[in-house]
C-alpha cells in the first residue's frame, strides 16, 4: 500500500486534558491535631491548540495518528499545594487550513503564520477543601473532582493559500510552467495525470513576490467527481486570480483551445465560488511548429472576450516574462484591498449564561431531567463516595433553585430526578429539603469536628484548670486520671449522654493518650 505524502483532508478524535481532584486534608501539628484545611486544589487539564506553521505544507502527521490527548492535571495535596497545570498540545497545521466539526459545519479558517485557535478546553481543576471553607463549614470533609476536558470529533480541509491558480487539461503544460517561473520542481512527464497533488512555486516578478499554485486533473465533469480534480478545487478558491493554461499543440481528436477553455470555465461555474476571479490565459506550447499555427488562429477571439491572452512556451522561456508580471500587476491590486492579515488567537467556548435560572426542568418517562451548565457541572465535580460532598451538590441545587421549581411543576417525595447527558447521567429521589427548617440539626455538607462543645476539648480545659491545684508529686498524667475517677462517681450525664469519660477509646497515661508529656509516671 503507497503511503501518502500530500493529504489535505483528515478527521481529528480529540481529547482535551482532565482538571486534576482537589483534595481534602486537614492540617496536623503537635498540639494542634486539629489546625484547620489546607487541602490544595488540582491542575487544569492540558488543552488541544491549532497552531499554523508555514513551513507545514501538508496534514500527512495525522492522516497516520488522528487521535490526540492533551496531558491531565496533577491532584492537589496537603499544605495548600495545587496540583501542576498539564501541558497544552500544539498541533501545527498547514497555512488555509479549515476547521470543521463532526457534522461538516465551519468553526474557523486559520490564515496566517502563528495563528492558534484552542479547539479543545481543558478541564478545570477541583476545588481543595481550604477552598471551600467558610465561616459556617470551617473544615470540609471533602473536595471537588477535576472536571473531564473536551472530547470531540474535527474535520481539517486544507486550502492552500496561493495568489495565483493555474487551472487546464492534464498534460496543458501548468507543471512545466511552474517550472520555468519558480524554483519549484514538480515531477513531469510526457502522459496524463502525472501530477497527482498541488503544486507550489515562489515566483519574483519585480519587487513582488507571490506563489503559484496548480490543480492536476481537471476534466469534463470534474465538478461531479470525476478525474482528480473535484479533490483539489478548493485549493484554488483563494487565489486572487486564475491561469488558462491551454494545451496548443494537442494530438487528441477534437481538442481545439476554445473548447478546452469553455469545458473548465464550465467545471468552474458548477463548482462555484470562482466567479469574481480575474482571468489570464497562457497559450502553451507555442515553441512547437503547430502550436504557434494554433494560437495565431484563436489569439484574436479570445482576445475579443476580454481576456489577457499570453503566448507562452514553458520549454523556450518565450513569453513568461510578460506573464510573470500581468500575475505580479493583479496580485499587488488584490493586496492593496485586502486587510493585513495578523496572528490572532480563537478560542471555542459555549455561550456564557449566569443568570440565576440558568437551568431547565423536564418531565421524561423515567422522571424529572434538569438540564443546564451549572448543574451539569457540579454533578461532573462531586465525588459521590462522600456523603458531605453529596450534601454540599444538595446545598448547591437548592440555592440555585432547582428543588423549589421541581416542587412548582408537580415533583413528589421520590420521584426519579436526572442531571447530566443522555448517555451518563445521574438519578437521585427528589427529598426535598424546603420544610425542614429548624428540625434539621445543622446544614448539609457542614463539619461537625469543629463544634464549640467537644468533649475532649471541655476535657482538656478540665485538667489544664486542676493542674494549677495539683500537688509536687502529681504528674498531668496523674490529674487527668483523678479527675475520671471523680467522672465515675458522678455518673453519666444524662442531658449529654455522655458517660463522663469522653469519646476516647484509650488508656489514660499511655501513649495512645493525645494528652501524654512523653514522661515517665
Amino acid at each position: 500500500m503507497a503511503i501518502p505524502t500530500f493529504v489535505d483532508q483528515v478527521t481529528l478524535h480529540l481529547a482535551a486534558g482532565r482538571g486534576g481532584n482537589g483534595v481534602a486534608s486537614v492540617k496536623r501539628e503537635k498540639f494542634k491535631p486539629l489546625g484547620g484545611p489546607d487541602g490544595g486544589n488540582g491542575g487544569q487539564g492540558g488543552s488541544i491548540i491549532l497552531q499554523v506553521d508555514t513551513s507545514v505544507t501538508t496534514l500527512v502527521d495525522y492522516h497516520h495518528s488522528p487521535k490526540r490527548r492533551a496531558d491531565n492535571g496533577g491532584q492537589g495535596a496537603g499544605d495548600h499545594k495545587n496540583g501542576g497545570n498539564g501541558k497544552d498540545l500544539v498541533l501545527a497545521v498547514p497555512d488555509g487550513t479549515l476547521v470543521k466539526d463532526a457534522d461538516g459545519n465551519e468553526l474557523a479558517d486559520l490564515v496566517g503564520h502563528g495563528t492558534t485557535m484552542v479547539i479543545a478546553q481543558g478541564g478545570r481543576g477541583g476545588l481543595g477543601n481550604a477552598a471551600l471553607a467558610s465561616s459556617k463549614r470551617k473544615a470540609p470533609g471533602f473536595a471537588l473532582l477535576g472536571e473531564p476536558g473536551d472530547e470531540l470529533v474535527v474535520r481539517l480541509e486544507l486550502k492552500v493559500v496561493a495568489d495565483i491558480g493555474l487551472v487546464g487539461f492534464p498534460s496543458a503544460g501548468k507543471s512545466s510552467l511552474i517550472a520555468a517561473i519558480s524554483r519549484a520542481r514538480p515531477k513531469i512527464a510526457d502522459y496524463p495525470f502525472t501530477t497527482l497533488i498541488p503544486n507550489l512555486g515562489v515566483v519574483t516578478a519585480g519587487e513582488t513576490t507571490f506563489v503559484v499554485a496548480d490543480v492536476p486533473g481537471l476534466i469534463e465533469g470534474a465538478a461531479e467527481g470525476r478525474g482528480l480534480g473535484h479533490d483539489f478545487l478548493r485549493h484554488i478558491e483563494r487565489c486572487a486570480a486564475l491561469v488558462h493554461v491551454i494545451d496548443t499543440a494537442s494530438i487528441e481528436p477534437g481538442r481545439n483551445p476554445l473548447d478546452d477553455l469553455e469545458v473548465i470555465e464550465g467545471e468552474l461555474a458548477r463548482y462555484g465560488g470562482l466567479e469574481d476571479r480575474p482571468r489570464l490565459v497562457a497559450l502553451n506550447k507555442v515553441d512547437v511548429p503547430d502550436g504557434q499555427d494554433i494560437a495565431d488562429m484563436v489569439v484574436e477571439e479570445l482576445r475579443g472576450r476580454g481576456l489577457r491572452v499570453f503566448e507562452v512556451s514553458a520549454a523556450s522561456g518565450a513569453g513568461l516574462r510578460e506573464l510573470t508580471f500581468a500575475m505580479a500587476e493583479i496580485v499587488v491590486a488584490s493586496r492593496e484591498v485586502a486587510p493585513d492579515a495578523e496572528p490572532e488567537r480563537i478560542v471555542l467556548r459555549p455561550k456564557a449564561v449566569d443568570a440565576s435560572d440558568d437551568f431547565e426542568v423536564v418531565g421524561t418517562d423515567d422522571g424529572w431531567r434538569v438540564r443546564g451548565t451549572k448543574p451539569e457541572r457540579w454533578v461532573r465535580q462531586t465525588d459521590f463516595s462522600n456523603e458531605e460532598a453529596v450534601g454540599f451538590l444538595a446545598d448547591r441545587l437548592s440555592r440555585l433553585g432547582v428543588e423549589i421549581k421541581l416542587a412548582r411543576m408537580g415533583a413528589q417525595e421520590g420521584d426519579a430526578v436526572i442531571i447530566g447527558p443522555e448517555n451518563n447521567s445521574v438519578v437521585f429521589d427528589f427529598k426535598p429539603s424546603i420544610e425542614a427548617g429548624a428540625e434539621m440539626l445543622g446544614r448539609r455538607g457542614e463539619d461537625e469536628r469543629l463544634r464549640e462543645n467537644r468533649p475532649a476539648r471541655e476535657r482538656r480545659r478540665d485538667i489544664a484548670e486542676a493542674m494549677e491545684t495539683k500537688s509536687e508529686e502529681e504528674a498531668r498524667a496523674d490529674v487527668a486520671r483523678r479527675l475520671d475517677e471523680e467522672r465515675k462517681k458522678k455518673g453519666p450525664n444524662r442531658s449529654s449522654g455522655s458517660s463522663g469519660v469522653g469519646p476516647m477509646s484509650y488508656e489514660i497515661g499511655t501513649k495512645d493518650d493525645p494528652d501524654w508529656d512523653g514522661s515517665d509516671d
